[in-house]
């Protein structure tokens, strides 16, 4: 085959077949086609888009790039959940051990923060110890042992969506809901899974901010999860404001612990076992997602699904002392408060802004190369609709860095929008469908 005709197929808006799209991830991977070819490749895609056929050809030369983890040696059924993040969103720390103490396997491999959104490696390794690392041979002793396992990806893994992203990246085409849909699934097919659940943000936080690009990203993870034969449960939900209250690595940690306990549910909560609830059906663990819910806050009320944290947390290094006594963890030097400039219905909030001052606190990153500071973030307390009057807490800051308080206080102000006016109440899970 010839890279340049394939490149002018698909610049001319013609469909490549498997043979074609497997000779561009292979040959791209080992080397053999340069930057630049497979740059121009990426942008046509970018610019005249890929079929679901497509779409499932990319995901599975991505895949076959690298290891499919095998789990047939362990027994039930092994799914696991996917999010597209945003601020605050820390369900995958709840939902792990929630569906593991209910029966199910959580093979579970994810991904670091960068920009505005958080990551579960970054928040996992704010608890001292805790090794998101672990080889293969690991990775499936700990699964095996207590149900669950996180870790990051392995060089094993899909190795071609490691490159094609890190093009994508510089070239201008990350926002391509193919080539999105590749990478995900590549990684989480590579997991060994049997069902998977997705949580697609919406809103201001979101990657996605509109609804429409949303279900449309759903949508082709869902049919591209079945063109391999797995079953999907997709919601869409809503991030148009902080998941929960804390934002921050530790300081998520310690909220999923509230949780996991079974205190002080409320939007996390809901979420949480919404989604665990899912998964826990999926796994043949209950007969609908709605029997599957009840479980999950069962597993969180008897603190079942508490001591299936400390189990994983154990097994994979981590201090479980500090999870025991989560006041123990070292603060912060500075701990400012952020209070309402004015009194009214909270109408809105730039999601973004406020994962961005969080970010400018030290507890995120915008090149790989950053330092994460686990102890850095933000209580946030109301909600939109709340009722505020001029001088209310809205805000709790949490720093090793001095010189980000005002701004970062300025930055959160500016973020709220409040008039006299109450708005509409938001809906948390604004639809879901399966396949």
């Amino acid at each position: 085959m010839n890279t340049v005709e394939l490149i002018r197929k698909k610049r001319e808006r013609k469909n490549l077949d498997e043979n074609e799209i497997n000779f561009l991830i292979e040959n791209y991977t080992k080397n053999k086609i340069p930057d630049y070819q497979f740059s121009a490749f990426l942008m046509a895609g970018y610019l005249n888009g890929f079929s679901a056929k497509e779409t499932s050809f990319l995901t599975k030369a991505m895949l076959y790039s690298g290891k499919v983890i095998n789990l047939n040696s362990i027994p039930g059924k092994k799914i696991d959940k996917h999010s597209t993040g945003g601020v605050g969103d820390k369900t995958s720390l709840i939902l792990a051990p929630i569906a593991a103490a209910a029966g199910i396997k959580v093979p579970m491999i994810s991904g670091r923060g960068l920009g505005h959104t958080g990551g579960t490696l970054d928040k996992l390794e704010a608890i001292p110890g805790f090794n998101t690392g672990l080889e293969l041979n690991e990775y499936k002793s700990v699964l095996k042992k207590c149900g669950a396992v996180l870790i990051g990806q392995t060089k094993e893994i899909a190795p071609a969506d490691k490159l094609i992203y890190s093009l994508r990246d510089v070239t201008a085409t990350v926002e391509s809901i193919p080539l999105i849909t590749a990478s995900i699934m590549s990684k989480k097919l590579a997991e060994g899974i049997d069902g998977l659940v997705l949580d697609v943000k919406t809103g201001s936080g979101a990657f996605m901010k509109s609804y429409e690009d949303s279900v449309a990203l759903a949508k082709s993870l869902a049919l591209t999860a079945k063109s391999f034969n797995k079953k999907v449960i997709a919601f869409i939900t809503d991030m148009n404001q902080p998941l929960g209250h804390y934002i921050g690595n530790w300081l998520e940690v310690y909220e999923s612990i509230k949780i996991l306990n079974g205190e002080e549910p409320g939007d996390l909560g809901e979420l949480s076992f919404n989604l665990s609830g899912a998964m826990i059906y999926l796994g043949g663990k209950a007969s609908s997602v709605k029997e599957g819910i009840e479980i999950s806050r069962e597993l969180a009320a008897n603190g079942k699904a508490f001591q299936k944290f400390l189990e994983i947390v154990k097994l994979q290094g981590g201090n479980t002392d500090l999870i025991k006594s989560p006041h123990k963890y070292p603060e912060s030097k500075y701990n400012e408060k952020v209070y309402a400039e004015k009194s009214g219905f909270l109408n809105s909030i730039d999601n973004y802004e406020v994962g961005m001052a969080s970010l400018d606190l030290g507890a995120g990153r915008l090149t790989m190369a950053d330092k994460i500071d686990p102890k850095a973030g933000i209580i946030f307390y109301p909600k939109i609709g709340a009722k505020i009057k001029k001088g209310d807490l809205v805000a709790e800051l949490f720093t090793d860095k001095k010189e980000k308080i005002a701004p970062v206080k300025k930055k959160i102000t500016g973020a709220l929008k409040i008039s006299g006016k109450s708005p509409q109440p938001l809906k948390l899970i604004k639809t879901s469908f399966s396949y």
